[in-house]
């Protein structure tokens, strides 16, 4: 299991998206679960990463998620 907290940078990468998606939704919520640490800086968890993905995968066009 990766345990390593990732940056907002490297967490993008993972999702295929970019820095400032991930700051959008922070702000508007829905993304990711992330960690707050010291203030402002911020980490994300690789399982829950995995785990926001998982809420996304579907098994037909209509929606029927899995």
């Amino acid at each position: 299991m990766d345990d390593r907290l990732l940056t907002t940078e490297e967490a993008a990468s993972r999702l295929g998206t970019t820095r400032r998606t991930l700051e959008d939704w922070r702000v508007r919520g829905g993304g990711p679960l992330y960690v707050k640490l010291r203030g402002s800086m911020v980490r994300y968890r690789p399982s829950d990463l995995d785990a926001y993905v998982d809420t996304w995968t579907m098994r037909n066009t209509g929606g029927g998620s899995i």
